[in-house]
């Protein structure tokens, strides 16, 4: 499967399987995602909690990869994905959705912020973050998750998806 042109807002959700989305729900964007244990592993994540997981390339793999298969185990048929050439696809297919990027740079803590139904969290890649020109053509908040720098240079973004979606699902009593 190819990213880019007609595939952009392409839904990759097993067919003839029901799956909880609606505009009330919380989102995932995955910005060039470039591992693809971690993207599986949060695909799992999305699963377990009715989170709308979106791709937006290029990514660091193919979307067929055995390791991308492999970290999601036997839970693919139950996650909704959605795959998306550029950001700007993306953004026209969420635009009800509230764009929250989380990045190391960042002021804000991810636990002083009110989540709200409906917020899509966006992270960026692995290696390079999130790209300051993304929050900077479509606003929206930025918040961190605090560590001690000193000693850790960074989460693993599966860590890190994990404890914003959580904290947000936590808000919004749906755990």
């Amino acid at each position: 499967m190819s990213i880019g042109g007609p595939d952009d807002g392409r839904d990759l959700s097993p067919p003839n399987r029901t799956l909880s989305h609606s505009r009330g729900t919380l989102g995932v964007l995955l910005y060039q995602p470039e591992i693809p244990q971690n993207t599986g592993n949060i695909a799992r994540t999305c699963a377990a909690t009715h989170t709308t997981l979106y791709l937006v390339g290029p990514l660091g793999f193919q979307i067929t990869d055995r390791q991308l298969k492999r970290a999601g185990l036997d839970y693919w048929p139950y996650v909704r994905v959605k795959l998306y050439s550029d950001f700007e696809s993306a953004r026209m297919d969420m635009r009800h959705c509230r764009l929250v990027y989380f990045s190391a740079r960042a002021a804000r803590a991810y636990y002083d912020f009110t989540f709200m139904a409906g917020d899509c969290l966006v992270f960026g890649p692995e290696t390079r973050g999130l790209p300051e020109e993304l929050p900077a053509s479509y606003p929206g908040e930025i918040l961190n998750v605090p560590i001690d720098r000193a000693r850790v240079r960074s989460l693993n973004l599966a860590t890190t998806v994990g404890i914003a979606l959580f904290e947000a699902l936590r808000q919004l009593r749906h755990c």
